[in-house]
């Protein structure tokens, strides 16, 4: 595939250094609504909000209020990092015997399950899992909030009344799923043109062409005037969860009122002269501790990242990767068990932040759209392993074991940073790396986003690109077979990142060079 793409172009993205704050985000416009929040006096968290909600409406088949994630917040004033955790949970009504197994080998979608008769953990309303976004994001504005809650769901209302724009690449993405989107009624009349991908038109076609999100927008704004409980009490969660039972899944009402997101104290530890905050619990937080601390035992003598450093990253990938997938898992009823995606970041002027993963898990989620709310709801249910009597088991009312990997980290030089990534099991890898690069080499943000990276999510290859040095992939070659990859921008061969960092007083942030939606965008600052 790479050989057909140009081997002479370059792509980066500017970086601005800013004493305002910053929204690092994978659509420019969610970035766009944060800055603007922050410019109107608004804490992080306010500009979380913003940003969460237009993604939601701007990148539906990545995120939206039917889905779940996590949150790593940096209170400034107190020098103290939270978490959140507000990932998706089982119905309590899920019987694991619903789901039995093919016999027809791995399953083909992001995990490598054993396959499940109609793939009914994958695809379709028996895969819904109960959404947690919109209470973390309500939660989190009730403890740090200082602009009114409709307010910040404005932007996301007004997106959505006009309708998403359809460029040539939400047309690309769309016809990458349409066989599957049109299996739901309500999913092809919302992204389908006569059960085909849309028309974008000729080459110098001006015309546009927009999704009819009326019924989000409509259900938006409930949510907006009843606050974010509102998806969860009242007649919204109602319609959700008749609508789902009525395609044939068990999301209850019952379900969405039980529902309630959770702060944690922040799982945190050393890495070399750094400190890194991550969420703990089901999510990819210890498997980044792990990683860390394997890769710390590798001294490092060179200024910039060399085949070395390379190899410490993947060693302690490749064993991170071996506890993750041998022993995490909700395996048990008490709720405090041990146990495609987008991804945003924010820092404000007070240098308070954000890093927040958001996900419906596959892309288009279900591929099921609530037809009375207009939300695209999540497949959550893949996150568990359909063979009964391991950890991370199918089982009703269990907590979803999560890839989501939001980090705060303290670097020496006065530095702080709030990073994370989108590309399922490939996140951690780039958050490993991207945090090893400010803390290891001393990198901005720029530098960081911009430096080739290595993918090693748990299968026998450790994935390279294919611009690193050779003697950096000879050197991954001594322990692990090794295979290069472009970094493109379709399909994504490594994880999809957003961050921002505080130097010395000044903020900046980058995304994902291949994204071509992504920025960071400063708010206004006065002249």
């Amino acid at each position: 595939m790479s050989a057909s793409l140009s081997r002479t172009q370059t792509v980066t993205k500017t970086v601005i250094e800013t004493e305002g704050g910053v929204v690092a985000a994978q659509h420019s416009l969610a970035a766009q609504a944060g800055a603007d929040v922050l410019a109107a006096g608004g804490d992080a968290v306010d500009a979380a909000v913003a940003t969460s909600f237009v993604l939601g409406v701007l990148e539906p088949w990545m995120s939206g209020p039917a889905g779940g994630g996590a949150m790593m917040l940096w209170r400034a004033d107190k020098g103290e990092a939270i978490a959140l955790n507000h990932g998706m949970r089982a119905p309590a009504a899920l019987n694991p015997a619903d789901y039995p197994l093919s016999g027809q080998g791995v399953a083909g979608d992001l995990f490598p399950w054993e396959g499940v008769v109609d793939n009914r953990n994958v695809q379709g309303a028996t895969a819904v899992a109960v959404p947690g976004v919109v209470d973390g994001l309500g939660q989190a504005h009730e403890r740090w909030g200082r602009m009114p809650w409709a307010e910040l769901l404005a932007p996301a209302i007004a997106h959505a009344r006009q309708g998403m724009l359809v460029d040539w690449f939400a047309a690309l993405i769309i016809a990458s799923c349409t066989r599957e989107l049109a299996k739901d009624a309500d999913a092809a009349a919302l992204f389908l043109e006569d059960g085909q991908w849309p028309t974008i038109g000729a080459w110098t076609s001006i015309a546009e062409k927009r999704l009819d999100q009326s019924k989000m927008a409509d259900s938006l704004d409930q949510i907006a005037r009843g606050g974010a409980r509102a998806l969860y009490d009242g007649d919204l969660g109602a319609a959700m969860a008749a609508d789902i039972q009525a395609k044939g899944g068990c999301l209850s009402h019952d379900d969405l009122r039980a529902y309630r997101a959770e702060f944690h104290p922040a799982l945190s530890f050393d890495y070399r002269a750094a400190r890194l905050h991550a969420v703990p619990g089901l999510t990819a937080g210890p498997t980044l501790q792990e990683a860390m601390s394997v890769a710390a035992r590798t001294p490092l003598t060179s200024a910039l990242p060399d085949g070395a450093a390379f190899a410490a990253y993947a060693r302690g990938l490749k064993a991170a990767y071996q506890t993750r997938l041998s022993g995490m898992g909700d395996n048990s009823e008490h709720p405090d068990a041990p146990g495609c995606t987008t991804h945003f970041s924010v820092v404000d002027r007070h240098g308070n932040m954000v890093a927040q993963t958001q996900t419906l898990l596959s892309i288009f989620g279900s591929r099921v759209v609530s037809g009375s709310t207009g939300f695209m709801m999540n497949n959550g249910i893949m996150w568990f392993d359909p063979v009964q009597g391991r950890p991370n088991s199918l089982g009703a009312g269990k907590r979803c074991l999560m890839n989501v990997c939001p980090v705060i980290g303290e670097a020496p030089g006065d530095t702080m940073f709030a990073f994370g990534a989108s590309g399922g099991r490939k996140i951690v890898s780039a958050v490993a790396q991207l945090s090893g690069f400010v803390a290891d080499f001393g990198m901005d943000v720029g530098a960081a986003f911009h430096h080739p990276r290595i993918d090693v999510s748990g299968g026998p290859f450790v994935i390279a690109d294919e611009t690193l040095p050779p003697e950096v992939t000879q050197e991954l070659a001594q322990e692990h077979e090794v295979r290069t990859a472009r970094r493109t921008l379709f399909p994504y061969a490594f994880a999809c990142p957003a961050g921002v960092m505080r130097r010395q007083g000044r903020n900046s942030g980058c995304t994902e060079i291949m994204s071509p939606w992504g920025d960071a965008i400063s708010e206004p600052q006065e002249v």
